[in-house]
């Protein structure tokens, strides 16, 4: 950095873990001038990280720091379409949803209100910029912890604006070391894995303790049209489910599909559970598309090994993907995102999967 021009302001989303923190801290030593941002989202009775950590470390490293209120536009954005998915017989993702509008929308505008050039988060992703000023997100250098697939709807202009500092960083030890050799005071916090918002991450409480909910019972049907059992609501399953089903059949038997028209669950033998592809719709771009039709690798959830694919764009914001090889519990709700090689090229919002050639093509042109 030119320490004869004014440094750079940077805003750190800092959530009080010690990702964020690590970032603050790494930004502050490269000679930005650093402030702390966090977001209050909800009730921190029910989880959420405790503001006051972000507040010590912010002290701990001299910087300002801000509180920001969004927790009524995250009980709408976020916490209401969580509630709205699972009612239509959907397995939302609100990390995706809420990396969109909250955190690199809201929260990227408050900072820019700020005064900051850059919003940096503590994702484990990063970017790269070409001669021709074309902004790309790629998976982090640590396989294990790369968060790419939550962060296919970045635009151009979002990531003009943001940074990554961890995204070159070999791994999570690197981090801890970074953050006890800065002598952070969250250097030995443990990682939260679950959704923010929901106590102990227990969905099916969190969904039947809203006030106004009421149970729908219904019909667990094979797809040959037996009624083999009643569930409790549909909320509670999910495609590929296979535990706790409480049925008696001649082999296993998965959710296949959840049919909310019908308040119905549906489940079949484990073939069933594979698809040749999906629709999904509000696409979301990173770049802008190859091509009408293209090829490209797939992940179909976080944890899913990428496979060959194509994918055709249709009217509006859907598209439709056609796998290499047949994939197993296309999930309504969860998001598919492409890639070629380490760059995220965008996604979407899987609405149903296609079983077969056919099948495939009389969906896509609907």
């Amino acid at each position: 950095m030119n320490q004869t021009t004014k440094p750079m302001k940077i805003a750190v989303a800092m959530s009080g873990g010690v990702d964020s923190s690590t970032v603050a801290a790494l930004l502050k030593e490269q000679g930005y001038e650093v402030l702390g941002i966090t977001m209050t989202l909800f009730d921190r009775g029910s989880g959420e990280e405790r503001p006051n950590d972000a507040r010590l470390v912010a002290d701990f490293l001299g910087i300002p720091h801000h509180q920001v209120d969004f927790s009524a536009e995250f009980a709408r954005l976020i916490v209401a379409d969580f509630r709205s998915q699972y009612d239509r017989g959907e397995t939302p993702n609100p990390c995706v949803r809420c990396n969109r509008f909250v955190k690199f929308g809201l929260l990227l505008d408050a900072a820019q209100r700020l005064g900051a050039d850059f919003l940096a988060t503590g994702h484990y992703v990063r970017t790269t910029t070409d001669a021709a000023g074309v902004h790309h997100l790629r998976k982090a250098a640590c396989a294990a912890k790369d968060q790419s697939y939550f962060l296919y709807t970045l635009t151009q202009p979002q990531l003009a604006r943001v940074l990554f500092p961890l995204g070159d960083l070999a791994s999570k030890d690197e981090v801890r070391r970074l953050a006890t050799e800065f002598g952070l005071p969250v250097a030995a916090k443990g990682d939260s894995q679950e959704i923010c918002f929901v106590p102990g991450d227990d969905y099916i409480a969190f969904l039947e303790e809203a006030p106004g909910f009421a149970p729908r019972p219904g019909e667990i049907i094979h797809v040959d049209g037996t009624v083999v059992g009643r569930h409790h609501g549909i909320h509670r399953y999910t495609v590929g489910q296979r535990r706790g089903l409480g049925i008696a059949w001649r082999a296993p038997l998965y959710v296949v599909a959840l049919d909310p028209r019908r308040n119905a669950v549906i489940v079949g033998e484990q073939e069933l559970l594979f698809a040749a592809g999906l629709v999904a719709a509000e696409a979301s771009w990173t770049v802008a598309p190859p091509a009408a039709e293209f090829a490209a690798d797939c992940k179909i959830r976080y944890r899913h090994q990428p496979v060959p694919c194509r994918v055709r764009l249709l009217a509006g914001d859907r598209l439709a993907v056609r796998f290499a090889t047949p994939q197993k519990s296309v999930t309504p709700g969860q998001a598919v995102v492409f890639y070629r090689d380490d760059e995220v090229l965008g996604g979407g919002r899987i609405v149903a999967p296609l079983r077969g050639e056919e099948g495939a093509d009389a969906a896509a042109d609907q």
